[in-house]
Order: C-alpha cells, then sequence, then structure tokens
C-alpha cells in the first residue's frame, strides 16, 4: 500500500494527532477511549470530539475499500500499512466492547541525533563514541528493551553511521526502517516478508544480493533468530531488535525463541562468538526531568574466552538515582576493532578497568549501611534507653539506673540453703519485687542481698556459699 492510497482515506478529527510529531502511536478502544504514546510523556488519555465508534468504523471500511479487502464477521482482523503509518483494525464481532484500533507512525527519518541524545542524558559521550567504534568496525548489535522503548529509532540511529560504500539490506515483516527512503542515494534494498516469502526464503535471496549489512527489524519468532544465526555465522553483519529485559539476557532470550531441543550450549556459544555487542534502553517516566525519559541503561560485550566459555562483560550500566559507570571493553573486543583498521585508545583513556557488577555491588553495600546509620539515629533515644535497661537489670551502675528508670528497684531477698539442701537449678526473678525462694524448715539458711537480674542460677550461689563467700 502505498502513500497516495492513504491520501484518500479521511482521517477527520485524528488528523491533529497525525501531524504531532511528538506523538508515536494512537489507539482506539473501549467504546471511545483513546490513549497516545507520546516522546515526551509517554502513555496518556486524550479527548478527541467527533472520534466516535461510527467514525472508527467508516475509518475501516474505507482502508478496507482502497485494499480490495472487507471487515466483517468472516474477516474481523485488518492491516493496511504505508511508508509512515501503520494501521491495525479488529472488528465489534472480536473486540466485544467495540471496534479497537491502532495507528503507529513510523517516520521515514532519523529523530536522534547525537547533541540531543547527550543533551538529555540518553548516554554518555564515552559510550556513545565506542558504540559509533562498533558500527564503523563492523560489530554485530542487537539491541534489547520493551514496547515503545526507542529500539527501532535507535537501530536507525546506528544504521545512519554505516559507510556510505556498504551495502544494507533491511528484512523486516513490517515497514518500520525506511533506510531507502531516507538515504535514497545510498545502495540499500528494503524486503519485507509476507505469506508467501518467509523469512528463511527472504535470507537467501538477501545472500545473493552481496550486503554487508543485514538489518532485522525485531527478532520475535524462531525463524527470524534462525536468520540471525544464519546471517552472522556466513561473515555479514547485523543490526537488530528484540524483546528481552535486560542486555546480558539476550543470548537467553534468543534461545527461547527457538522451540527446539538444540542444544543449549552449541547455541549461545554460537551467540556469544559472532554477536559483539548487547545494548537495552529504558523508557519510563522521570520526575527529575519531569517528562517521559529514554535512555541507554546497559551495554555488554559478548565473547568466548581461551577455555571456549562464554562470557558477558559490563561495558556501562545506569542505576536508577545514580551515576553511569563505565569499564574498558575487554581485549577480545579491542583486537576485534583492531583487526578492522580501528585504534580506540583515545576512548579507553576515558575509561576505568572496573568490575561494574562489583562496583554496584559496593554502592548497593554502601547505601544500605547509610541507610541502617540513618534509621538507627532516628530510634537512638529508645535504643539507648533499652540498652541501659539491660546493664541496669544485670547489676549496672547507679546512671544506668537512672538512665533505665530502675534505681529504686529493691534489692531481692534470697533465702539459700545449705549444701545439703536441693533448690532449683535457676529462679526467675521479677524486676519489679523482691523474688522469694522457700527453704526447708530444718536448714540453715542466710540472708543474701544480691542486685536485681534476669536470671539467678542457685547452683552457683550455693558454690560461692560454701567457698566462703
Amino acid at each position: 500500500m502505498n502513500e497516495n492510497i492513504f491520501d484518500k482515506l479521511d482521517f477527520g478529527p485524528l488528523r491533529p494527532l497525525l501531524d504531532n510529531d511528538d506523538i508515536t502511536d494512537i489507539s482506539y478502544c473501549n467504546g471511545g477511549q483513546i490513549w497516545i504514546r507520546s516522546l515526551s510523556q509517554g502513555s496518556i488519555r486524550v479527548e478527541v470530539p467527533g472520534c466516535t465508534p461510527e467514525f472508527m468504523e467508516k475509518l475501516a471500511f474505507q482502508c478496507s475499500n482502497v485494499m480490495g479487502t472487507t471487515f466483517n464477521n468472516a474477516k474481523p482482523f485488518l492491516d493496511a500499512e504505508s511508508s509512515e503509518l501503520r494501521l491495525n483494525f479488529v472488528h465489534p464481532s472480536i473486540a466485544t466492547n467495540g471496534i479497537a484500533c491502532v495507528i503507529r507512525k513510523t517516520p521515514a527519518k532519523i529523530r536522534l541525533k547525537k547533541e540531543k541524545l547527550l543533551a538529555e542524558d540518553y548516554f554518555t559521550a564515552d559510550i556513545h563514541d565506542l558504540l559509533m567504534k562498533c558500527v564503523e568496525g563492523h560489530c554485530n548489535i542487537i539491541v534489547s528493551g520493551e514496547t515503545g522503548s526507542g529500539k527501532t529509532e535507535f537501530v536507525k540511529y546506528l544504521a545512519s553511521h554505516i559507510k556510505e560504500t556498504e551495502k544494507i539490506i533491511t528484512i523486516e515483516d513490517t515497514l518500520e526502517l525506511h533506510l531507502d527512503k531516507i538515504f535514497p542515494t545510498r545502495d540499500i534494498v528494503a524486503m519485507k516478508t509476507n505469506n508467501v516469502a518467509s523469512y528463511s526464503d527472504v535470507l537467501v535471496t538477501c545472500m545473493r544480493q552481496n550486503p554487508k549489512w543485514i538489518l532485522l527489524s525485531e527478532v520475535r519468532s524462531a525463524e527470524a533468530v534462525t536468520a540471525v544465526r544464519n546471517s552472522i555465522s556466513s561473515g555479514h553483519n547485523i543490526l537488530s531488535t528484540i524483546h528481552a529485559d535486560k542486555a546480558s539476557a539476550i543470548p537467553y532470550r534468543l534461545y527461547s525463541l527457538l522451540e527446539t531441543d538444540i542444544d543449549v550450549d552449541q547455541f549461545l556459544n554460537t551467540i556469544y562468538r559472532y554477536v559483539q555487542i548487547g545494548v537495552h534502553i529504558k523508557a519510563y517516566y522521570s520526575k527529575k526531568y519531569g517528562k517521559f525519559h529514554r535512555e541507554v541503561d546497559e551495554v555488554v560485550e559478548f565473547y568466548v574466552d581461551e577455555d571456549n566459555k562464554p562470557v558477558c562483560h559490563t561495558l556501562y550500566r545506569k542505576l536508577y538515582d545514580m551515576d553511569p559507570i563505565m569499564s574498558r571493553p575487554s581485549k577480545h573486543l579491542v583486537e576485534y576493532l583492531e583487526n578492522q583498521n580501528l585504534n580506540i585508545d583515545d576512548i579507553l583513556a576515558h575509561l576505568p578497568d572496573v568490575d561494574i557488577e562489583k562496583v554496584i555491588e559496593e554502592n548497593e553495600s554502601k547505601r544500605f549501611a547509610e541507610a541502617s546509620q540513618k534509621a538507627e539515629s532516628e530510634t537512638g533515644p529508645s535504643e539507648e534507653k533499652s540498652n541501659a535497661l539491660n546493664n541496669a537489670l544485670n547489676g549496672g551502675t547507679m546512671e544506668e539506673k537512672a538512665v533505665a528508670g530502675t534505681e529504686n528497684i529493691p534489692a531481692t531477698n534470697i533465702n539459700l540453703a545449705s549444701e545439703n539442701s536441693s533448690l532449683n537449678s535457676s529462679v526467675n526473678v521479677d524486676a519489679q519485687s523482691a523474688a522469694q525462694v522457700n527453704i526447708p524448715s530444718n536448714a540453715q539458711t542466710s540472708n543474701i542481698q544480691v542486685p536485681v537480674m534476669p536470671q539467678i542460677d542457685a547452683s552457683n550461689v550455693m558454690q560461692n556459699m560454701s567457698n566462703g563467700g
């Protein structure tokens, strides 16, 4: 579907939202609610007068007519896309609370610029320069993140730094990259999979086109994972995205998508050996910036060491409310870039040789200790009194008794029998009154005053008496 066909559609009250460059997604659902996702505010609900269920059904029928298909109970799903828009409709026979529609804007332009990224704390200048060197040095890079975090936009930004003389082929199931339109004079082939041509079919043809770079818009199926593995193992370079909760989990996420019984160690070794860099992007509403904020929060390096063990080395971490931490790349990445005739000594000069995970652990321990110290200072008076009470009840000084409020507690009277008498091994003493131990009438007794204490061991007292105490 081309842009001229979309020009024939009447978007009516939705047109202002489509013309707003800050808005990336428009969702209509639940009998008239409209939710938008914007670059500055994230996901919010808006009111659009005139955007009724009847209007949305009319828009869906317009779209189905120009596409030469139908939209009814028999065909309840409708998809359409152009160079800058992608529409999806769900018929009310399936969406029981009313017709549902999502419009995603995929503009043929690169929104990200270095100056803007650094000004908005997207990442630091050092990690930016290192990533650009990795692109120049033909590293395979996979970008992870949640839906709407900006993975595709970042891949487009990385792709904009590929040398103009290197051929690029994009493989997508939905059009999002648009590199052929962004760089109309470059050697770029845009391929799209469909019901006739699968990822595997397109990849075979792609190899015959002799590309230097293969860009997969997103890895979300076993077929796409196979395409990634075959591409990197055949010597081609890739840029792609995937849904993962952190960069270090990318290899395992790829394996989980395979849905096969292939040996996990063999598969992971292949990924760690041929994918050099993993990047994770996080998007959230920031109180600090007062808007929806995107940032690179993790960059890792994958390699297989001399013992043939897969290693994930963290190059960059950004934790909440903490300054970013960077570490020097391993010798494997440095040597890889040197083999591509690239020298990164100027970048390495700014980077410390530290274990980021260890630094993070130490920082967390320090913050926990500070929090504990603060809590102790806030509860200090009651804790002091508690300690003084314990000391006072165990024969403490008058000052300790004064703090504990026990200076007027009387001493405990204990009648002790002679050595021939039998006593319980211990006697519990009430701190508020004297404790009395009954002695047989025929025993010799002595009255001894003892400071009040939680427990009295009678056997020890008897031994002291026998020794002349």
